[in-house]
């Protein structure tokens, strides 16, 4: 959606204040933990942009809340896995040799939109260890969702997605459905269906910039759409409008739960 499409889309802007009361009768509220999953275009014309959305979920929650967002970079990876788009061949070693190694501080997010970018510069915010599905968050419960991730454990029981499960923590789709829902992962974990695939990112050991193999589960979203319209359909997910898009919320462990059941039932398991 361009910015002249966001304007023609909204009878107002978004404001802080209008984000607020929206989020708040969506029914998130002060001292949640929640992780959000957003798209800045499909909530039509917010004024400020993302420093607005950012602010909005901030006031929401309080400063005994906590929020956390995917701050993935999956450009740490290795370049003969590369799809959207590939590189050449002859590309690949340079490639493998030349990559910055993974810096919380300074690895910029890919394909995760502008209001985790504006989130992850916010000062305070810290971010997790993981070169390529790293999170990022800020408020009470920061170490207990980001610390001691694995790192072949890329989104099972250890990553973030894990402790907010072990939190009993939200999840907030804002402009986005479940496509977009990160936590769906760790019900491919815990479905115990994927097959584990090898991979590899640059990462620092002791001040040394490493190139280092990495095993994971072979995930996929392909049906994670699919199956946030049947969870939906249970009841235990509140919808409501954010702007002139859809916002939705829901505990972790609701979606995760159905998720891995849904799994079980849906998919055939790797070989």
């Amino acid at each position: 959606m361009t910015e002249a499409d966001a304007i023609a889309s909204a009878s107002k802007p978004a404001t802080v204040t209008s984000l607020v009361d929206e989020l708040r009768a969506l029914g998130l509220d002060d001292g949640m933990t929640v992780m959000v999953h957003s798209s800045l275009s499909r909530l039509g014309f917010v004024l400020g942009g993302a420093q607005t959305v950012v602010a909005a979920l901030h006031e929401t929650v309080g400063p005994g809340g906590t929020i956390m967002m995917p701050t993935h970079s999956g450009a740490l990876s290795d370049p003969s896995k590369w799809q959207n788009p590939p590189v050449p061949e002859t590309w690949w070693q340079t490639i493998r040799d030349e990559m910055p190694a993974f810096d919380p501080a300074l690895t910029p997010t890919r394909s995760m939109g502008a209001v985790v970018e504006c989130f992850r510069c916010l000062p305070g915010v810290c971010r997790s260890n993981h070169p390529t599905v790293s999170a990022a968050a800020i408020g009470p419960n920061t170490k207990a969702l980001l610390n001691d991730h694995d790192l072949e454990d890329r989104l099972g029981a250890t990553s973030p997605q894990g402790k907010l499960y072990d939190l009993n923590g939200h999840i907030l789709l804002l402009g986005v459905d479940h496509g977009n829902n990160t936590s769906l992962h760790l019900s491919e974990a815990r479905s115990g269906l994927p097959a584990t695939v090898t991979d590899a990112a640059p990462i620092l050991i002791d001040g040394e910039r490493r190139w280092v193999e990495l095993k994971h589960l072979d995930d996929n979203d392909e049906d994670f759409a699919t199956l946030g319209e049947a969870f939906a359909a249970t009841g235990n997910e509140r919808q409501g409008p954010i702007g002139v898009g859809v916002g939705r919320l829901m505990r972790s462990r609701d979606i995760v739960d159905f998720g891995t059941e849904w799994m079980l039932t849906n998919r055939v398991p790797s070989r």
